[in-house]
Formats: C-alpha cells, structure tokens, sequence
C-alpha cells in the first residue's frame, strides 16, 4: 500500500483559491495534503476552502492575531487521534501545527515561526544578525523537537512543512549573501543539524544529494521564481525507522499561486 503526501504553503488559502492553481489542489491523487500560512479561520471561509473530495479537512487558526499564520491537513485517511497545536502552552494560539494519528506513523504539517524583523538600536539602525522573533523561533523548534521525541516512542514520525530555514547551502540560490539574514543564521541551521543527528531524514536530500537548483520560495521581488533565486525551506521528514518505506521525493516547481510550491513524499506500507 503507497500513501502519497503532499505539503504547500499558500500564502493565503482565500487568495490562492481564486487562481487556477487551485486545480492542483482539487483533483490531485494525494492522499494527505498540509497547507501552511492559510491566514483564516474557519468562519472566514466558504465551502470552496474547506472542501476536497473525499477528504476530511482539520483547521489550527490563529487566535492571537486575524489572518495570520494557520495550517490545514486534508485527509483521505481517517486518523486515529486529531491534536491542534503543540502542548506547550507558550507556543500555542498562532495555528501553526495540525497533529494526526495514522496507523502507521505519526503526522505533523508545520508551519514553523519565521524570525521576524530585525533588532534595532537606539539610532534605529538594523544589528546585522538579530532579528526579533528568532528566540521565539528556536524555542518553538525545541518544544516541537522534544514532543515528537517522546511520541517517536510509539511510533514513527513524518513532518512536513514550511520550516523557514535553509539547512545548507546547496538549499539556497545566494548562500553567502544570506548568512546573516534570518532563514539562514547558525542557529537556525543548527537545530537542523540537530533534527537530522537524531534520525530525522530530509527525504527530498536522501533521494537527490548532490543536486543544486532545487528550490520551495522564491521572492516575489525581483522576478525570483522567473530567475530560479529562491530557497528550500519547505521539507518532509520522516525519522530513521521510516527509511526503507520511502518510496519517491518531489518538488512541484511547476504549480504556482503562491510564493511557495508544494512538494510531495511517498511511503510504501505492506
């Protein structure tokens, strides 16, 4: 039995519903699909957004703050056990995480903090390499890290999602421009090397090592996609026990409505 997943950052589910890129959306074969950064809440959307044939739809919006953040996992499976955000109430309330028991592994969809503007001084200059929310951001990695270690206990661990960072820099067009900008600061990228020391494989790298050019975002600044200047922040792991199950890693560069395309895993289960 093959489970295909798939995991797009919309930027915006009303918005990216409009175009035609939402046909993707609709009449793929993916059996799972996580949305990240869907900006809305349920009362702010229609039946167009909710809705994907034969599909079960879970929603984590933002309470802190209108149109900001949220994730949604779309399931032609139907789950064991349903959790919203991580348990930790410090990182609750942004709608960043939709949790679901399969029988086989446990399934996170991400939308993982970014690091948010830059630290000032009292001139209001910008201090090279800080940024505001990074303390946030690396804390917030170190709850999720902690919580799908004890549920690997029980079972494996797939996660998907927009992590906003760039592990190496063969995940990046302008590598040595971007090592003090948040996405690709030592920190970040440490915790990566942390999440990766521990067993959590980054299956579209496992598949495809050496390749550059392989890109998730792209600025819409500048004609980035057009130019391919973009990075890959958008990632499915899965921990070690999963390893032999991995059938196939993709990036769909081609689909567009958004700033982020969707990339696809597939598992194979006997």
């Amino acid at each position: 039995m093959q489970i295909k997943l798939a995991s797009w950052n919309v930027n915006g589910i009303r918005a990216v519903a409009k175009k035609p890129d939402w046909q993707w959306f609709l009449h793929n074969d993916y059996d799972v699909i996580g949305l990240q950064e869907t900006k809305a809440s349920l009362e702010q959307l229609s039946k167009e957004h909710v809705e994907r044939p034969g599909c079960e739809a879970y929603f984590s919006s933002s309470v802190v703050k209108k149109g900001y953040s949220g994730t949604a996992v779309f399931s032609r499976i139907h789950p064991l056990a349903v959790e919203l955000e991580l348990p930790d109430p410090a990182y609750q309330g942004e709608g960043r995480i939709v949790h679901l028991e399969f029988e086989h592994f446990h399934f996170f969809n991400g939308y993982f903090p970014n690091g948010g503007a830059a630290v000032t001084d009292e001139a209001g200059n910008e201090i090279p390499g800080q940024f505001k929310r990074v303390p946030y951001k690396m804390g917030f990695f170190d709850s999720f890290f902690n919580y799908v270690q004890e549920l690997r206990k029980q079972k494996p661990i797939v996660v998907c999602g927009d992590f906003n960072i760039a592990h190496q820099p063969i995940d990046l067009a302008r590598p040595k421009s971007n090592v003090k900008n948040t996405g690709f600061l030592p920190e970040e990228r440490a915790f990566l090397d942390k999440f990766t020391a521990a067993g959590y494989i980054d299956t579209f790298r496992l598949l495809h090592p050496d390749e550059p050019g392989h890109y998730t975002w792209w600025s819409y600044k500048t004609r980035a996609r057009e130019k391919n200047v973009g990075w890959r922040i958008d990632y499915f792991f899965v921990s070690a026990e999963l390893k032999s199950h991995i059938v196939d890693a993709v990036i769909e560069k081609e689909v567009f409505g958004s700033d982020h395309c969707p990339i696809g895993l597939t598992l194979e289960f006997n």
